[in-house]
C-alpha cells in the first residue's frame, strides 16, 4: 500500500534500527512527557530484541511506514484470548508513531487500517488501544479511526 511514495508494510529485520528510532521518538514525545514512571530509554535498551522477537511471533505484528528505505513510522500489535472471562480474540495496538514531517498524510490511518485487517484475518473480534489521557491529539486520531472510549485507568503516585 503506497501513497506519496510511502509504503505501509510488514517490518523486516533490516528495519529494526528505524523501528527503534521511531519507538524512541514516541517515548520522548509522548510517554516521556506524560508518565514519570516510564523508562524512556526502553527502546534503546530493549527495543531491537523485542521488535525482532515480535517479527517472528505469529500473534504479534510490526508494521513500518517506509519512504524509499527510510522508516518514518511504525505500528505494533498483538493478539490475546480467548479466555474464560473474555471469550473472544482481542487485538491490541501496542504502539504507533509517525514522524512529525509525515503527519497529516493519512499514513497513521493506513497503519491502523493494516492493523485492523491483520486482526480480522487472525480471528479477532475486538481491537483496543491505550493512549494517555493528556494526549488529546491521539484521542482524536483514534476516534477518527473507529476506536471509542471504553474504560479509564486511574493512577496515583505513592
Amino acid at each position: 500500500m503506497t501513497e506519496i511514495g510511502v509504503a505501509v508494510r510488514l517490518a523486516e529485520t533490516r528495519d529494526l534500527d528505524g523501528v527503534v528510532a521511531c519507538s524512541s521518538a514516541l517515548f520522548a514525545e509522548d510517554a516521556g512527557t506524560r508518565d514519570p514512571a516510564l523508562n524512556v530509554n526502553w527502546p534503546k535498551e530493549y527495543g531491537a530484541a523485542t521488535f525482532a522477537g515480535a517479527m517472528e511471533d505469529p500473534d504479534r505484528l510490526v508494521l513500518v511506514a517506509d519512504d524509499g528505505g527510510r522508516i518514518v513510522g511504525h505500528l505494533t500489535g498483538s493478539l490475546s484470548g480467548p479466555t474464560p472471562m473474555r471469550p473472544v480474540m482481542v487485538a491490541t495496538l501496542g504502539s504507533m508513531y509517525v514522524q512529525p514531517h509525515y503527519r497529516g498524510r493519512k499514513i497513521g490511518a493506513r497503519l491502523v487500517e493494516e492493523f485492523r485487517a491483520w486482526a480480522r484475518g487472525h480471528g479477532a473480534q475486538y481491537a483496543g488501544v491505550t493512549a494517555y489521557a493528556g494526549n488529546e491529539g491521539a484521542g482524536r486520531f483514534f476516534e477518527r479511526n473507529g476506536f471509542a472510549p471504553h474504560s479509564v485507568v486511574r493512577e496515583t503516585m505513592l
